[in-house]
């Protein structure tokens, strides 16, 4: 048993889930630094207070949560922490019930309680730090989220439930906060939301998520702009005329299609036909060539026949995607389909289902990289591994996208910009050397 210290305990903060997640636990971290206490995120070194930011969206990720909640209960009664706080989705959603479950627990805190978390580990809240956030990302990079919860109705999600509804955050502050991490070194902003395209609907009466990109793309210093979770159903086309205005803003989109045979695109609530998402998708490559299109697909959602899944297939064999990622489904209490549809299909369907997407995606995924051999491209260089230098490129988003892994006959500066000549692909990754070792200009 760890002996008690006298001075102010150590706070570690533990982030599980999605990178808005992220956020929220670097916001948690610069209110309490701001107040000079010794909190950390995610650090190896001991600490006597364990605050443990969970995620609630699907139930992997939730048993992740209560697994990591069990983990540290057991450290504080063994004496290793002396207390631990669970803030997150889960904690919002289920506070009642883990409450009761889970006694170790100090106390819990929902997505929007930053201020009485920050209370009860002994800071004051202070209003004036919005907009200046210490990353925890690497260096270079950092996420900037431009709104909270979601008004969409889609029949498989839990959000609205956990984060409330739309809540857009002003271009001005957004505009300073950009500015705020730029001068800290960020260089790549990636922009996140739970629904990027409904930006400024509250705010301003219309969609504003052009106006926020012309913005941006001002900010001096910053060179690449990413944009994560854009809804297909409505999508502003002025979106795309702002890609198309700034060099800075990368030919890159995030579009969770989730599925596209109608009669489940229907039951899930989705707002569009297969035939909508298919001429979006044509506009955007048509307006914005060489784009690459990242989406995530969700399989074995109640009623999905084999037929359905065949359709599924045929679509991602016909658009191609760069990227693109799949969730099984799960039956999500107090959802649209949770109180309404029966949860049909079996688990190892739902599971074959996914590995069927992944197998076609694996062809397409390798098609497209072999295609960038011999190409000379920008790369940022995220860290160091042996021998080797590994980056990205302006097609590839990090911790979700491949990779590039770099040869030089110099060392090579983490954060910097690069050309570098593809010589090899695999499916997800890419290989290449340099071809100057001084950096990129701008």
């Amino acid at each position: 048993m760890r002996t008690r210290r006298r001075t102010a305990p150590r706070i570690n903060i533990v982030t599980l889930g999605c990178s808005k997640n992220r956020v929220d636990s670097e916001n948690l971290l610069t209110q309490l630094q701001a107040s000079a206490l010794d909190a950390r995120h995610e650090s190896t070194e001991a600490a006597e207070v364990v605050v443990v930011n969970t995620c609630g969206f699907i139930d992997k990720a939730k048993q992740e949560s209560i697994d990591t909640i069990l983990h540290y209960a057991a450290a504080k009664t063994a004496g290793d922490i002396e207390k631990l706080y669970v803030t997150g989705c889960l904690s919002e959603r289920y506070r009642d019930e883990l409450t009761a479950e889970m006694p170790e627990v100090d106390a819990f805190f929902g997505t929007l309680e930053l201020p009485a978390l920050v209370a009860r580990l002994g800071a004051d809240y202070k209003h004036h730090l919005l907009g200046e956030r210490i990353p925890t990302t690497a260096r270079h990079y950092a996420y900037l989220k431009i709104a909270e919860g979601c008004n969409r109705p889609c029949g498989f999600c839990a959000i609205p439930l956990m984060r409330g509804g739309h809540v857009s955050r002003p271009i001005e502050a957004l505009v300073d906060e950009a500015h705020w991490l730029v001068s800290r070194g960020v260089k790549e902003l990636l922009l996140i939301a739970q629904e990027l395209t409904f930006y400024g609907q509250d705010l301003y009466g219309r969609r504003r998520l052009a106006d926020l990109l012309h913005a941006l793309a001002e900010v001096d210093g910053l060179r690449w702009i990413r944009l994560h979770y854009a809804y297909p159903a409505g999508f502003p086309l002025d979106v795309i005329d702002a890609m198309a205005a700034h060099p800075n803003i990368c030919r890159y989109l995030d579009l969770p299609l989730q599925h596209a045979a109608d009669n489940v695109l229907q039951r899930m609530r989705r707002g569009i036909t297969r035939a909508k998402t298919e001429d979006l998708l044509a506009t955007l490559r048509a307006r914005l060539p060489g784009i690459a299109l990242r989406t995530t697909l969700l399989v074995g959602y109640p009623g999905e026949t084999e037929a359905d899944h065949q359709e599924l297939l045929s679509f991602i064999e016909r658009m191609q995607f760069d990227r693109l990622g799949v969730f099984t489904y799960s039956h999500e209490e107090g959802t649209h389909a949770g109180k309404t549809y029966p949860d049909d299909v079996p688990e190892a369907t739902k599971q074959a289902r996914a590995e069927e997407v992944m197998a076609l995606q694996h062809d397409i995924s390798l098609a497209h990289n072999q295609r960038r051999i011999g190409q000379i491209l920008p790369v940022v260089i995220d860290r160091q591994e042996g021998r080797q230098w590994v980056g990205r490129t302006e097609y590839d988003s990090p911790e979700v996208d491949g990779e590039v892994y770099v040869t030089s006959p110099e060392p090579l500066t983490v954060g910097a910009f690069y050309p570098v000549r593809i010589t090899g692909a695999e499916p997800y990754d890419l290989i290449g050397e340099v071809t100057q070792t001084t950096p990129l200009a701008g």
